[in-house]
């Protein structure tokens, strides 16, 4: 079989650490062909060091001293800046898989021109689906793309769907193949057994000190706040074409269970796994064949317990939004978004605290009560996203 050639947009976070692993352990079957970098260019030079992509880009201020590094090192490299060097990557004929890894809305544009490009997307960047949800599906359908999800839960749902719906990479729909409900497991994070009022007292360090997976900062702090499994939530939904009360989460400490599929004769099928985000890249990366992935094999014999817990939606308040925001609409779902980058930047900066994140979010939710005009557009999308920025970093400015 022809060689894949892999594209890693965001390959100096733990997701690229992970995919390169893979990429790394099978050399017959796949070239990394680009790599992104925003913050750590000293991590993304040792990574063209040991992989020599034919492409990398930099943020538009650092390319003449990245470019600089790529001569000293004797690299002949192409260097591309900026979103539009992300899209030159995302679209360039010779990529076939696109990894999308970047956080937050910074990867929206990149991802959706590889939808518009006909790619393989792997999809860590849960954004790009609470912003532009629709326009993103569409645009998976119209050009004939395949959109395959690597955050564990949604992978886990896409390995438990019925066969025919994998192969056709179909939505499912109410009613439709027996699909009763979904089900997203969540850790709880690392204050799952901690009162409200130790999490309003809570420190960065605890913040991002996750129990069970090796995350980045961002993604750290939505966990402890829930705010990542509510962005899932409304993930789920498009990508699997529910609305959101079909879709439950459960708070499930041991991270064993990455998410389940309810059936209507009363089957649960379940993916079991190791919390090492190599699992769902691998299949994502192989699919619909199987590789090694790296990771360490379960032993259940290990396993003590597996445990079930109704998530508390007032000490969780970002859960609670999030399945708020879908029942109004795409608008409210970007703003919410928004919001939260910014209160997550702020709380990280030391300008909030972590229980505030979810006021500012809620916050900004009531001052932007936006709706998306009908055939909306990526423009359209970065407008509101704009505006709910300015109100949060405002609300933010008068809580301080």
């Amino acid at each position: 079989m022809k060689k894949l050639r892999v594209a890693v947009l965001g390959a100096t976070g733990s997701i690229g650490d992970s995919t390169l692993a893979i990429l790394a352990a099978h050399p017959e079957a796949y070239d990394v062909f680009a790599l992104s970098g925003y913050h750590q260019l000293d991590k993304l030079l040792e990574l063209c060091q040991k992989f020599i992509p034919e492409r990398v880009c930099v943020p538009e201020a650092s390319v003449d001293e990245f470019a600089k590094l790529l001569s000293d090192n004797h690299l002949n490299i192409d260097i591309v800046s900026g979103q539009q060097g992300l899209i030159d990557i995302a679209t360039d004929r010779q990529t076939d898989v696109v990894v999308a890894a970047i956080v937050g809305a910074a990867g929206l544009p990149s991802t959706l021109a590889a939808a518009k490009a006909g790619k393989r997307i792997l999809l860590a960047n849960k954004e790009a689906l609470v912003m532009a949800g629709q326009l993103m599906i569409d645009a998976v359908k119209s050009h004939q793309a395949t959109l395959l999800p690597i955050d564990s839960e949604h992978n886990a749902i896409f390995q438990c769907l019925p066969a025919h719906i994998q192969a056709e990479r179909s939505q499912i729909h109410e009613g439709c193949f027996g699909v009763r409900k979904l089900w997203l497991t969540a850790s709880g994070g690392p204050f799952l057994n901690q009162s409200f009022e130790q999490m309003q007292q809570a420190s960065i360090k605890e913040a991002v000190n996750h129990p069970n997976w090796s995350m980045g900062q961002k993604i750290s702090v939505d966990s402890a706040t829930m705010m990542n499994k509510g962005l899932e939530l409304i993930e789920a939904c498009y990508l699997f074409d529910l609305p959101e009360d079909k879709i439950n989460v459960a708070i499930h400490p041991q991270s064993i269970i990455h998410s389940m599929v309810e059936y209507s004769d009363g089957s649960f099928l379940a993916q079991l796994g190791s919390p090492d985000m190599k699992t769902p890249i691998a299949h994502a990366l192989a699919y619909p064949n199987r590789i090694d992935s790296g990771a360490q094999p379960l032993d259940l014999f290990a396993l003590n317990a597996l445990e079930f817990i109704k998530p508390d939606e007032q000490k969780f308040a970002c859960l609670k939004l999030a399945r708020e925001a879908m029942k109004s609409g795409n608008g409210a779902t970007i703003v919410l978004n928004a919001a939260n980058e910014i209160a997550v930047e702020a709380f990280l900066a030391g300008q909030l605290g972590l229980t505030q994140i979810a006021e500012i979010n809620e916050q900004t939710l009531v001052s932007l009560p936006e709706m998306l005009p009908n055939h909306a557009d990526i423009d359209d999308i970065l407008a509101i996203d704009a505006k709910a920025r300015q109100i949060s970093q405002n609300l933010i400015a008068k809580a301080r």
